[in-house]
């Protein structure tokens, strides 16, 4: 549900989620002298994101190659058969609803699902897609992709530029 509360506020929201997504750990006294606010202020605006399910989640990104725990991620594609009256709403909950699921997205393309998984193994994860996901009625097909390196995770560099800096480049 999307509630207005006046271009002011709207613009507020704006720029508390701008600053809570470059770094969730700041703190609302940091968040109200940036934007020039009381810090009361700028709790209540946070504190109703959260409650309207805008804010959904705080988190960190790992780069897992400084990360001592071995694991695999895939990106499935999926392709299937809206159901009649829920479209593709239905079997995204089923989808979702299984633990090794991180992420899921509706697509426009050749396939229907982008679905983030992560497993111990290829072998768990090509398991999860024959026995659970390949088994609902209504997909028709899938492709895995296994995750090799990942550079950059929600805007975050994951990897150091080769000898530290970044090369200038102009035309």
């Amino acid at each position: 549900m999307r509630v207005s509360t006046g271009g002011f506020m709207e613009k507020l929201d704006k720029d508390i989620i701008a600053l809570l997504t470059e770094d969730s750990r700041i703190t609302c006294k940091r968040l109200a002298a940036a934007l020039n606010i009381t810090e009361k202020q700028a709790e209540e605006r946070v504190r109703s994101l959260e409650e309207r399910g805008i804010i959904v989640k705080y988190t960190a990104i790992i780069n897992a190659d400084g990360f001592d725990e071995d694991f695999v991620e895939a990106l499935i594609e999926v392709k299937v058969t809206p159901q009649r009256g829920h479209g593709f709403d239905a079997i995204a909950e089923e989808v979702s609803s299984h633990g090794e699921v991180q992420s899921l997205y509706l697509m426009s393309g050749a396939y229907d699902l982008a679905v983030i998984v992560r497993g111990k193994s290829l072998k768990e994860i090509s398991r999860f897609v024959s026995e659970k996901i390949s088994t609902f009625d209504s997909v028709i097909s899938t492709a895995t992709h296994f995750i090799l390196k990942k550079y950059k995770v929600e805007g975050a560099a994951t990897v150091e530029p080769e000898g530290g800096k970044r090369i200038s480049v102009q035309a």
